[in-house]
């Protein structure tokens, strides 16, 4: 379960569910987009869910899902807009500032790959001023690719050269990293607990860790 970190060069971090609370993604998306969007086309709460969970299942995985500007359209919602209205609720997980110190005083590349819009990953940083910590920051939308995809790896591996023996990715998607494992990155570690209102997750695929304070043992 350890890294040997001699053996790092790059890592590569996830964001909502890796570095930041996923609480806040759960409750807009499934909480207030649909109090709004009831609200805006007189509807109950329940209808819609209803309406909107099917519409957001058939999105996942691509790029879309992730797209605020796609949300916007399809729903007649400034997203957001309505991101800004609770940013309030945006949070660091337990012991990532920490272990973002240690790896930014290290000669290790840091990179924050994430599929978040890059209206959304603005808000976020903004809010929790991690982005001094990375060497680079990637949204996937800069490639027209999620990290579920292929392309998106082989983008990166062209603009931020990187030696898939040697990086490190973490990230709370299993998605996520099944796709870098066939990539070829080789040390893949899933996050258990990506959201702090919701119970730890048992995850077998991937080494899993609850927070970053594991890792930070074997620094």
């Amino acid at each position: 379960m350890m890294i040997d970190w001699k053996k790092v060069d790059t890592v590569l971090l996830d964001m909502d569910g890796t570095l930041l609370d996923l609480n806040f993604d759960n409750h807009f998306w499934l909480e207030f987009v649909p109090a709004r969007f009831a609200e805006k086309n007189d509807l109950t709460i329940e209808q819609a869910k209803k309406q909107l969970v099917p519409q957001f299942k058939q999105m996942e995985g691509k790029l879309e899902w992730y797209c605020l500007d796609y949300w916007s359209d399809v729903l007649k919602l400034d997203i957001a807009g309505l991101k800004v209205e609770i940013a309030g609720l945006i949070s660091v997980l337990p012991h990532v500032v920490e272990f973002l110190e240690r790896m930014h005083q290290s000669p290790k590349k840091l990179i924050l790959v994430t599929n978040a819009h890059r209206d959304s990953l603005d808000i976020k940083m903004d809010k929790t001023c991690l982005h001094p910590f990375f060497d680079q920051i990637i949204s996937s939308h800069d490639y027209g690719a999620p990290k579920e995809q292929q392309a998106f790896w082989q983008q990166l591996q062209v603009r931020e050269p990187f030696d898939k023996q040697r990086t490190l990715l973490v990230d709370d998607s299993l998605a996520v990293l099944k796709s870098a494992r066939l990539y070829g990155i080789k040390q893949l570690i899933s996050i258990s607990k990506p959201d702090s209102q919701r119970a730890k997750r048992l995850i077998s695929e991937f080494p899993a860790i609850e927070d970053f304070r594991i890792l930070m043992q074997a620094f």
